[in-house]
């Protein structure tokens, strides 16, 4: 049994829904996985940024609705709820949270500062779905929400500077 497998019981990097799910890997950090996971959603945004607005927010439903599938699947083979090392909640989280960026790098810092401290601070009403929705849905939620914060931070900072 290789090492991966004893410390991730059920999780087959071969399926292509658990590989997904942990974010191409990255979720598999041992340390701050959500944080490396929460990366993932980078080369996505690179495709996505030159997209409408409509077109771009569109492909983000999606891949958050495919990723109540992908998350709760995982969980389920890997016989957990929520594991750290599912992270597809943050690509799609940090995805929402980029929507209408300012150009920039400082702005993409400032969109992930924003995304993490809402991701693991969890307040209100982010943390009682969190506690409260199960499954695949309540994996993606609560990443989901914290995205919109983010976003409405973001957006704030750059109406303001």
């Amino acid at each position: 049994m290789s090492r991966l497998a004893e410390r991730l019981p059920g999780l087959r990097l071969t399926n292509p829904v658990h590989f997904l799910a942990v974010g191409f890997g990255l979720g598999l950090a041992r340390k701050a996985p959500g944080t490396w996971g929460t990366l993932a959603a980078l080369p996505f945004y690179f495709l996505m940024a030159d997209l409408s607005l409509p077109l771009y927010l569109g492909i983000t439903a999606v891949m958050g609705v495919v990723g109540i599938y992908l998350c709760g699947k995982t969980a389920e083979d890997m016989n957990t709820h929520d594991h750290p090392a599912i992270v597809w909640d943050e690509v799609v989280g940090m995805l929402i949270t980029m929507a209408m960026l300012p150009a920039g790098w400082p702005w993409m810092v400032g969109a992930f500062v924003a995304f993490r401290f809402f991701d693991i601070l969890k307040p209100w009403p982010i943390r009682l779905l969190d506690k409260h929705v199960h499954g695949g849905l309540g994996i993606m939620i609560d990443d989901v929400l914290a995205g919109v914060f983010a976003l409405g931070v973001v957006q704030l900072a750059a109406a303001l500077l």
